[in-house]
């Protein structure tokens, strides 16, 4: 593959992903949660995981590196740009943290930041305002891949991003399964949620100490209807926390995370059957439903 000294001349997509490393003259640091995606086949692949009929007009990155995906990405939006014929109103953004990742991205493409087509915003992604998107693709840093993803997915923008592969599989798991729980009952209250591809170490530089997964999320609006999602989300989190208790306990004993007034007028009024479950086993609807009924007659505290 080729790949100029500088970056210069080079097309979007063809960088060659160790030598920006090189260029960008910092190798990741693992205690900072950085590691780069250095496999040319998977970093190809991943902007193909959007789905077909996603808006790719205003991509954003969060964790751009010395900026390897970024290159795909530029790609993918000029690529689409010209097979559509549009005139070049396409815009990547980058949130790098790191201030040096940052500049590096600026001087990189720097044709790109003059077209337009690039911008970079430094700053932590948690704490920055979220420019306007249209889909986010992303290798995230692992050690705030929950606290990213739950600020992404409100947002209902088609998402392509890396996770742990524990954690990806948490987010796709079903009731029953041991891997169900808050994290896949509310992941899968915003999008249909699906792991597209298992990445392994050595696909990164330096190696995580665990297995990798690209998950795609398509936001949807869900087969059930909440009146307070704030509430719902919370009463998930609390039964949860109870995971191995029946409905029942788990209802009465966590009244101080839901925020439950009276614990026992739910009981009293829920399905005996459902009391006897485990929340392991309750799908996102049965969640839903119990939460109505739970904001109906255990009033709330006001949070």
């Amino acid at each position: 593959m080729t790949d100029s000294s500088a970056g210069e001349g080079t097309a979007y997509g063809q960088r060659d992903p160790d030598a920006l490393a090189r260029r960008a003259g910092a190798r990741a640091d693992p205690d900072r949660d950085q590691h780069f995606l250095v496999d040319d086949r998977v970093l190809n692949r991943i902007p193909g995981y959007l789905p077909d009929d996603a808006d790719r007009s205003r991509l954003l990155e969060i964790g751009g590196g010395a900026g390897a995906l970024t290159d795909r990405l530029l790609a993918a939006a000029t690529g689409d740009a010209a097979a559509t014929g549009d005139s070049p109103s396409r815009r990547v953004t980058v949130i790098e943290r790191d201030g040096a990742f940052a500049e590096f991205l600026r001087e990189e493409f720097a044709a790109a930041v003059a077209d337009g087509l690039l911008d970079v915003i430094e700053g932590d992604a948690l704490d920055v305002d979220l420019p306007p998107f249209s889909a986010c693709v992303a290798n995230l840093p692992y050690g705030v891949s929950s606290e990213i993803a739950f600020r992404l997915l409100p947002e209902k923008k088609p998402l392509v991003v890396m996770f742990q592969a524990e954690f990806a599989d948490r987010m796709v798991a079903s009731a029953g399964e041991s891997a169900y729980g808050r994290l896949s009952v509310s992941a899968q209250h915003y999008a249909d949620v699906e792991i597209v591809e298992r990445v392994p170490k050595e696909a990164f530089d330096p190696q995580p100490a665990v297995e990798s997964a690209v998950v795609r999320c398509t936001p949807r609006d869900p087969d059930y209807v909440v009146g307070d999602e704030a509430f719902f989300l919370r009463f998930v989190k609390a039964l949860f926390t109870q995971r191995r208790k029946t409905v029942r306990n788990a209802v009465r004993n966590t009244a101080h995370i839901s925020g439950l007034d009276d614990p026992e007028a739910v009981v009293d009024a829920a399905d005996e059957e459902l009391l006897r479950s485990r929340p392991g086993t309750l799908e996102p609807a049965a969640f839903a439903a119990l939460a109505e009924l739970a904001r109906e007659r255990g009033s709330p505290a006001e949070a």
